[in-house]
């Protein structure tokens, strides 16, 4: 029997698609954010308009006079990417258009100074996908505390030391909130899982009215992690229970990625720099160790996330290579 060799190259060529955000931009090593963003547009396709908040994604793709996007966008400041999409939404409807709406911004144009935008985008029914690039902190600014950021965390803004061992406060439970406006369709989704983050932007964007998307993003900078381990990182969030993968419509949850073993949050935080201060001499992080565990164990048990054996579609399944096809969504 002969061997026929293919290259990468042709392979590619043979497998076509759409890609919304272009390479070439200039992004950290391992940015979770751009691999996320990337996978939005791959799954929406080409008939979509942007809104893009202030932020990284907004800094990083279109230094002037460039840009990385293939598609029509629109950069609004930081806080009224809900707003600046209202709007677009409008004028598409008056024109008589399908042309959906992306919104898309960071967890500080969301959690925080774009909330108000936001809501009010929600309550109002604007046909708009709404989606959250969360790497919980400032980041583009200079790794700033925001209402994303995870409890003991490390910032520039909330330092681990003699006062205190990171942040003092919860993270916001966001889509919990936006779910409370009664929206279609509210969902979380990760870098880690490229699948289940098409499915779900395929989804959205099939919904008549306003959907959103909280996507897990880590940031190799601000986290104090190799930019090689961005997806390992990622996976561990929701591996450990930290990060749940839901679905809920209008404020019912409809589905979750079952975890198949959760592994303790130590796995997950003793990766990243800006928790280091827990596993030091210091017994007071012990303590807040404890409480992040119990965060986990929470999340686990509120939403039935503890699976039962082996599935295919669970924490463990969801993106490995499988006959049939059954990675690819």
């Amino acid at each position: 029997m002969s061997e026929t060799f293919v290259s990468v190259a042709d392979l590619r060529a043979r497998q076509p698609r759409f890609r919304g955000l272009e390479a070439g931009h200039r992004a950290c090593q391992g940015c979770g954010e751009a691999l996320a963003a990337r996978t939005v547009t791959e799954a929406a396709g080409p008939d979509v308009a942007i809104a893009n908040a202030t932020g990284c994604l907004e800094v990083f793709t279109t230094p002037y006079p460039e840009s990385a996007w293939r598609l029509p966008w629109v950069h609004s400041v930081f806080g009224n990417a809900g707003a600046l999409a209202s709007g677009m939404e409008a004028a598409f409807k008056k024109q008589g258009k399908t042309t959906k709406v992306i919104a898309m911004a960071g967890d500080g144009g969301t959690f925080d100074i774009g909330f108000q935008a936001l809501s009010g985008m929600l309550e109002r029914g604007h046909n708009v996908l709404y989606v959250c690039f969360d790497n919980e902190a400032y980041m583009n600014t200079g790794v700033q505390r925001s209402g994303s950021t995870p409890h003991a965390a490390a910032t520039t803004t909330s330092p681990a030391g003699a006062a205190r061992m990171g942040k003092r406060h919860m993270k916001k439970d966001i889509v919990n909130i936006i779910a409370s406006h009664r929206i279609p369709y509210a969902a979380t989704a990760s870098v880690a899982y490229i699948s289940d983050l098409r499915r779900k932007v395929r989804h959205a964007l099939d919904v008549e009215g306003p959907t959103f998307l909280h996507v897990h993003s880590p940031c190799p900078l601000g986290w104090g992690h190799d930019g090689d381990r961005t997806i390992e990182v990622a996976r561990l969030a929701v591996q450990t229970g930290l990060f749940p993968l839901i679905e809920m419509e209008r404020g019912e949850l409809t589905g979750v990625m079952p975890i198949r073993k959760p592994r303790p949050v130590a796995d997950y935080l003793k990766l990243q720099n800006r928790f280091r201060h827990l596993f030091g001499k210091d017994p007071r992080g012990e303590v807040e160790l404890e409480h992040i565990q119990a965060i986990a164990e929470y999340n686990i048990e509120v939403y039935g996330l503890r699976g039962e054996g082996k599935d295919a579609q669970d924490s463990d399944g969801a993106d490995t290579v499988q006959r049939g096809g059954v990675r690819w969504a």
